[in-house]
Order: structure tokens, then sequence, then C-alpha cells
């Protein structure tokens, strides 16, 4: 049975649900149908990696407070992070992993590091 390939349009001859004509036109399909989204989740990816550098950086003892402006000028993104734990007194504490930072007064952050 004579069937088009969905990659490269050529005829081929194959299993009636054979769909590609090669292994290189059948990679080349799905690495483009996929494309976007993996696009998406890597810089997403390479964003957490950025912010977790830049908090091990700065909270060297493992408990440090910082200021909102040195954050940013270190190329922080405040909308990427991996998880938020939020105590029994109401104060909101973002993970990028194991690090995490809490917002205080003054434009200021308590960075501390998760142990566990």
């Amino acid at each position: 049975m004579k069937k088009k390939c969905l990659e490269c349009t050529e005829e081929f001859t194959g299993r009636s649900d054979k769909k590609f004509c090669s292994d290189y036109c059948r990679n080349s399909h799905n690495n483009k149908a996929d494309s976007e989204t993996k696009k998406l989740i890597r810089n997403i990816n390479n964003r957490l990696k950025k912010n977790h550098k830049i908090l091990s950086k700065l909270n060297g003892t493992g408990k440090t407070k910082i200021t909102k402006s040195r954050l940013i000028d270190e190329g922080f993104y405040f909308q990427y992070f991996t998880n938020i734990y939020t105590t029994r007194n109401g104060n909101t504490y973002y993970y990028i992993y194991n690090q995490g930072y809490l917002e205080l007064d003054n434009d200021m952050y308590l960075l501390i590091k998760n142990k566990s």
C-alpha cells in the first residue's frame, strides 16, 4: 500500500499503520511537534537554576537579610519559584528547591536555606 510520509510527503510502502518513511522523518516530525513545549520548559528551568544560584550566592550563612534591589540587581525573578510554604503565623516563604526567601518590611528579604 502506497502512503505519503507526514514529514517529507514522499511516497513509501509499509505497514498499514506506518506514518513516516524513515526514522529521520519520524524524529524530525516529533521534534517539531514538541519544540514549543520543550522551549518553554527549558526556559523556565534555566530561570529557576539562575534564581537558585543567586540565592545560594547571597545566602552563605543559611540565614541572611538582603534588600529587594540587590536581588533585582543580581537578576532575580520573583515570579519563578518551585513551592510556597505558609507558616501558622501567616508568613509566606517562597522556595527555589532548598533556597527560600520571605518578604519583610521596607523592601527587605530574609533568605533561608532549608536543610531537608
